[in-house]
């Protein structure tokens, strides 16, 4: 069986690709947000955010002979904590990677983590849009309140978001709840509605959303600040579903195609 870490687009196509090749897969997510994993008898779905201790005993009793990391690229400390977990019961460790944004293009202003951003997107003095997920909420509302400048964050429709807005002191009306992916039009009307001077978004790839972002920005004339991705562990890395796929065959398929 496979431990497939999910939590992105990638998770139902992998998954299914995988099952449709003869393999169990386990679709491991952190929360029960909405996810589609696939409908197939092999594909089996569990949620719950794990430690690695946790991990490890999840990969010993369901005989997991290959963890397959596809989960969010800035989930560093699950990133960590499947490489640790996957080292230390020796099963082989793949990390899927959607290709993120090319680091020369003209007019992103690149940050090194969320506090970077936050002192970047607020010198100028322009109201902001935070579209980088409910979880490093603060730097950012604390920079908006000390220089009384306008912040709308958009994040998805879930409880943990709604807890995260509250505690960061987020108004109602600074919070737009919206599930993604969003288009340019749709991009555009949030900023043109809210007067939005600079936007904030992590580089999530073109599953992401993030080239509707660029392209919005780019139309209504905004600034964009990206929060680079965290360092990852060493690891065999794939950006796309047909390799990570075929190497996990490779693998773990006998000459037959049989497990």
């Amino acid at each position: 069986m496979i431990l497939l870490l999910g939590g992105t687009s990638e998770t139902r196509p992998i998954a299914l690709a995988l099952a449709e090749k003869g393999l169990d897969v386990l679709a491991s997510t952190a929360t029960d947000n909405e996810l589609d994993v696939g409908n197939h008898p092999r594909i089996i779905r569990r949620s719950g955010r794990m430690n690695e201790e946790e991990m490890a005993e999840l990969i010993s009793s369901k005989d997991i002979r290959l963890l397959l990391d596809a989960s969010h690229p800035y989930a560093a400390i699950v990133h960590q904590t499947a490489f640790n977990a996957a080292k230390n019961t020796g099963v082989p460790y793949f990390r899927f990677e959607r290709p993120g944004l090319g680091k020369g293009i003209e007019k992103i202003i690149w940050a090194e983590g969320h506090e970077d951003a936050g002192s970047c997107a607020f010198s100028f003095g322009l109201p902001v849009l935070l579209t980088t997920g409910s979880r490093n909420l603060m730097p950012y509302v604390r920079l908006a309140r000390e220089r009384s400048i306008p912040i709308v964050a958009r994040v998805l429709p879930h409880v943990e978001s709604e807890e995260a807005c509250v505690r960061a002191g987020l108004s109602g009306a600074e919070v737009i709840f919206a599930r993604g992916p969003f288009s340019v039009e749709e991009n555009l009307r949030v900023i043109k509605e809210n007067k939005i001077g600079v936007v904030v978004t992590k580089d999530s790839g073109a599953a992401g959303g993030v080239e509707e972002k660029l392209e919005a920005v780019r139309i209504a004339g905004c600034r964009l600040v990206v929060v680079g991705r965290p360092s990852v562990p060493v690891s065999d890395v794939f950006t796309s579903v047909e390799s990570v796929v075929e190497s996990a065959c490779a693998l773990l398929l006998l000459p037959h195609g049989t497990m």
